[in-house]
């Protein structure tokens, strides 16, 4: 039986999910990859499915946080849903508190944030 001319077709059965697989393996260098996944598939099978390596991924932390769904840690075995975006995570090399103390401590009180602009004989901070 033909459809008719502008009819909506009916919605495909959810027997695969959409998802992205992010890996950042440099600063500034991210690779995204959109999958369609079979229902059911794990967190595995999406790194598997486009290729990424977990164990031979260098410069990348493979501790608790380094996988992730939308920046929520997560396991391999997690069932993916529809739209979930898997994300693997590098290692930082500076705390940023520690780097932001130092910024601060290199630029000095006076020229930074709210201690830019300073009134005429005020204190610090003020």
């Amino acid at each position: 039986m033909a459809e008719a001319p502008g009819a909506v077709p009916a919605a495909a059965p959810a027997s695969s999910v959409p998802v992205t697989v992010a890996v950042c393996l440099a600063p500034r260098e991210v690779r995204e990859w959109a999958l369609e996944l079979p229902a059911g598939a794990t967190v595995q099978d999406a790194l598997q499915a486009c290729g990424v390596d977990v164990q031979g991924l260098q410069g990348v932390a493979l501790g608790p946080a380094a996988i992730g769904i939308w920046g929520r840690a997560a396991g391999l075995d997690v069932v993916l849903k529809a739209q979930d975006r898997v994300e693997v995570y590098r290692a930082l090399k500076v705390d940023p508190k520690v780097a932001r103390r130092e910024r601060f401590a290199r630029q000095g009180a006076r020229t930074t944030g709210l201690f830019a602009r300073q009134r005429p004989g005020g204190k610090s901070g003020y």
